[in-house]
Order: structure tokens, then C-alpha cells, then sequence
């Protein structure tokens, strides 16, 4: 007779906008229909970490589930990062950065059954300032469209889009920037900096299109101009991008400076402005369901 299994989901209510009961009834139907115990915890921003702590030694949690954002997934992970669960996804934010790395269908159903299967990737984590990052973080215009997203009244994709015009015309970019990796000194000027451990960003742009997620290196990729033609070709999924718009630097570790404060952000979260930013692969791994 197979083991009972307690499965717990970590659910942020307000992520992406949108009604959550219809994740959380399917989750524990889904859970009920195979034998197993389902257990739910609704984020609240307020000692979430703690919360979900005692959740997995309480109820001694097998597997635990996330529906949100990016943001979502990376705090989660922060407290998953030295513990032997493995995670699946149930994309529910804005964006959906990481998800879209993996290729996890939209169709509800069709997640629970990659998060609940055995199909797995040992995920890479980077550590910037001490912050765990797992999917892409970036100095300049994409981090200042983030900060003016998170100001506004309109959630979903819609909000980035209104946001995106206004952004770009009132940004002083380029920027200034020194980067120190594998023992060498880079001088540049760019409109974005990204630290990649992942290939695309949750609109798809592929901007990392050589990076792997669990190769123990992340990029850092310092875009030099807001070139139509380059941004169109991240688009695409073989796309093989032009040295005249982009630097890539493949490194486990990497000090950035700037020569002014510039917006950046972590996992879709803005975290501030900063004039400088130290990246560091780090040991640890998350073990993610995947399609």
C-alpha cells in the first residue's frame, strides 16, 4: 500500500491580481483523489517564513507547492534552500519568469501534474547582497519599469505595458558600469545589466539564450542600447545575439559598480537603487518538478 504524502501549497492571494480559490480548490481535490493529505498556507507578508517553517515540521511536509510570482518562488526558496523537499510550481504573478523557463503549461491541471511528479532539475541558486536570486536580476530600465509596475493600480501584463512607454521616455540610460569576473576588469555603458541564471524573461524575451540553470555559472549580460532589432531577436528561441548590443560574461562570482545609483531589482521584485552589487553562485540547489 502506498504511503499517505502530506503536500502543502504556499499561496500568495494577491499575486498577478486574480482570484486564487479556484488553485486552491483543484490543489486539494488533486491531493484528496490520490491518497494524500493537502495543506494550504495563504501568504500574508507578514513572518511568512516562520509560519511556513512550523507548517513543515508540524504536519512533516513531503512536497511543497507555490502559487505566485517570481517573488513568490524566491521567498519560498529562501526558506526551502537547506532542506531536502522537493517543489513544484503553480504560476500565478504577473510574469511568470521562471515558469516560462521550464515551459509549465497554463492549463491548471496540467501543472499539478508536473508539480506532483517526478520529473526534476536541480536549480542553481545565486546569492546577490545576501539576497537569493533564482531566475534574473538587473540594474537599469527593466529594474525602473518594475518600480513604476509595483506604483501603479493595474496588476498582470496590462500594467507592465502601460508602464513600459512612460519608462522608456523618461529613462537617462545609458549608464556607466564596471564589472569584475574571472579576474578581469569590464568598462561599459548599457541601459541594462542582468545577472541570468535563467534564459527568458517572463515576457519571453530570451535574453540569455546559451544559459543553463543548473551548470553552477550564471551571466552577466550588459545590454548597451535599446535596439529594436535586438530586442525582436530575444524573441526568438534560437536567438543568437549581436556583440554590438550585448557583452556576455559567464562567471560564479561577479562585482558590478555603477558610477550613479540605478534601479535594480531581484525575481521581479525591485529592491532599490544601488551603485554596486556583488553575485555569488552558491552550493545549495532547489529540486524543482518540471514538464
Amino acid at each position: 500500500m502506498k504511503a499517505q504524502k502530506t503536500i502543502l501549497l504556499v499561496i500568495n492571494p494577491i499575486a498577478g491580481g486574480t482570484d486564487k480559490k479556484p488553485i486552491i480548490e483543484a490543489f486539494k481535490n488533486h491531493v484528496n483523489d490520490n491518497g494524500n493529505t493537502p495543506v494550504v498556507y495563504e501568504t500574508t507578508g507578514d513572518d511568512d517564513n516562520e509560519a511556513i517553517n512550523k507548517l513543515i515540521e508540524l504536519h512533516q511536509i513531503d512536497r511543497v507547492l507555490i502559487s505566485g510570482g517570481d517573488g513568490t518562488i524566491r521567498e519560498v526558496a529562501e526558506i526551502l534552500k537547506t532542506k531536502d523537499l522537493k517543489i513544484g510550481l503553480l504560476p500565478s504573478g504577473s510574469a511568470n519568469g521562471l515558469a516560462s523557463n521550464f515551459n509549465i503549461p497554463e492549463k491548471l491541471q496540467d501543472q499539478l501534474n508536473i508539480a506532483l511528479g517526478n520529473n526534476y532539475i536541480n536549480l542553481d541558486i545565486i546569492e546577490i547582497d545576501k539576497i537569493t536570486c533564482l531566475h534574473i536580476a538587473d540594474l537599469g530600465v527593466n529594474a525602473k519599469l518594475i518600480e513604476n509596475y509595483e506604483k501603479s493600480e493595474i496588476r498582470g501584463k496590462l500594467g507592465y505595458f502601460l508602464q513600459a512607454i512612460p519608462t522608456l521616455l523618461n529613462s537617462d540610460y545609458p549608464f556607466d558600469v564596471e564589472i569584475y569576473a574571472n579576474g578581469k576588469h569590464y568598462k561599459e555603458q548599457g541601459v541594462l545589466v542582468a545577472i541570468a541564471n535563467a534564459n527568458k524573461f517572463g515576457t519571453g524575451a530570451n535574453i540569455n539564450p546559451k544559459g543553463k540553470m543548473d551548470d553552477g555559472i550564471f551571466e552577466v549580460l550588459i545590454f548597451k542600447n535599446l535596439s529594436v532589432k535586438g530586442i525582436i531577436e530575444t524573441f526568438y528561441d534560437d536567438a543568437a545575439l549581436n556583440p554590438d548590443f550585448v557583452t556576455v560574461i559567464s562567471c560564479k562570482e561577479a562585482e558590478i559598480t555603477c558610477k550613479k545609483p540605478i534601479a535594480f531589482q531581484i525575481d521581479g521584485e525591485f529592491i532599490g537603487e544601488k551603485t554596486s552589487v556583488k553575485a555569488i553562485m552558491t552550493p545549495h540547489h532547489l529540486c524543482i518538478a518540471i514538464p
